[in-house]
């Protein structure tokens, strides 16, 4: 919470009572409001997972079978997935007249991630892009397009790949109930935010004074200072990065981004040749897009782990992968997709944030 040094000037004897408010415990109501989120996903995630345990025998026996070509392939398209996206960085910077290595974008995209999934997620992932960037002699411009243009393609490409599963599913009969309500409640959320962002683009001093309620109530929420500055910067780089794809020169960034979500499909892709058991275009993507969109809006669970796991095998089981190979293939995915990018990124952030 933020007092108001005018406002302590003025009113002194408020002190103690500011004091007590600082320090008192919240509410029951609130404790338990700032577990709820976290419990669902955590929740939803075991009840996808729990029968999938059965077949961790079968899945050791995957393992043992599993072609190392294949295997070494798929760690190929991650790492060509991952200087996509350094390009991808390069050709944004473009659009302002500016440039970045396309190794070094690669890098700070690593870093950045593993940055976001510690605090903050996709905010916490922009503002560290945008601190690298901007360290590396960018403009502030070309900065904000950087942290913020990377997170909209990929976020509007999974929502297309979300929005088209949903249908087939939907059509095949193929998604239990708590599925096809959890997918609704995520399409809502993202059709409610587009248009919330839409309403902000031609009101935009309202939607910075909601914009900052919101954070202010967050803020208070988790018992964390609350920086207005910093609401208001991001709220700032998004509009201009609205504007700059409404002025056009954007298409280019856009393919380059789907190239990267490509050659990350084709990670998943070639853990199936692996294992033994490829599958056609339409049940890959399917079972690719929902489960990383419902992983992004799992915001507090850092990376969308168990939840994306989960809802990945239980997609691809209900679309006729057997457990245990669905169990391999989507384990190993996420360790060349995930946690070994995490794991490289945090060296990367320490030395980016030292130089």
């Amino acid at each position: 919470m933020e007092i108001n040094e005018q406002e302590v000037l003025q009113v002194p004897e408020n002190k103690n009572n500011n004091h007590k408010i600082l320090v008192s415990p919240q509410p029951p109501a609130l404790r338990v409001g700032h577990y709820l989120p976290t419990l669902i996903f955590l929740g939803l995630a075991v009840h996808l997972v729990l029968p999938q345990l059965a077949s961790v025998e079968s899945s050791l026996q995957v393992i043992r079978t599993m072609a190392l070509w294949a295997v070494l392939l798929a760690a190929v398209a991650e790492t060509t997935s991952y200087i996509g996206y350094g390009y991808l960085i390069n050709s944004i910077l473009a659009i302002v007249n500016q440039q970045l290595s396309i190794l070094k974008g690669a890098g700070i995209t690593l870093a950045a991630a593993s940055m976001g999934m510690l605090a903050g997620g996709t905010l916490g992932n922009a503002a560290a892009t945008y601190s690298w960037v901007r360290k590396s002699g960018v403009s502030a411009e070309g900065s904000g397009l950087a942290g913020t243009l990377p997170t909209i393609f990929n976020n509007a490409i999974l929502t297309l790949l979300a929005a088209a599963g949903i249908v087939h599913l939907l059509l095949a009969h193929e998604l239990s109930t708590i599925q096809f309500y959890a997918f609704l409640l995520i399409l809502s959320i993202l059709s409610f935010g587009v248009a919330t962002v839409s309403w902000g683009r031609n009101h935009r001093a309202r939607f910075k004074t909601v914009a900052l309620g919101i954070a202010s109530s967050f803020a208070r929420l988790l018992r964390r200072p609350f920086t207005p500055t910093s609401t208001e910067n991001s709220v700032n780089r998004l509009f201009t990065a609205l504007d700059i794809l409404h002025d056009g020169g954007w298409q280019f960034p856009a393919l380059l981004a789907a190239f990267s979500i490509g050659f990350d499909a084709l990670t998943l892709y070639l853990f199936f040749i692996a294992a033994g058991h490829p599958v056609g275009l339409e049940v890959l993507l399917i079972g690719y897009g929902l489960p990383l969109l419902f992983g992004k809006m799992a915001f507090v669970v850092p990376g969308g782990v168990g939840v994306v796991e989960s809802t990945m095998i239980a997609l691809y089981t209900g679309l006729g992968v057997p457990s245990s190979v669905a169990v391999v293939v989507v384990l190993g995915y996420r360790v060349f997709s995930f946690w070994i990018p995490t794991l490289v990124g945090f060296p990367i952030a320490f030395y980016l944030q030292r130089k």
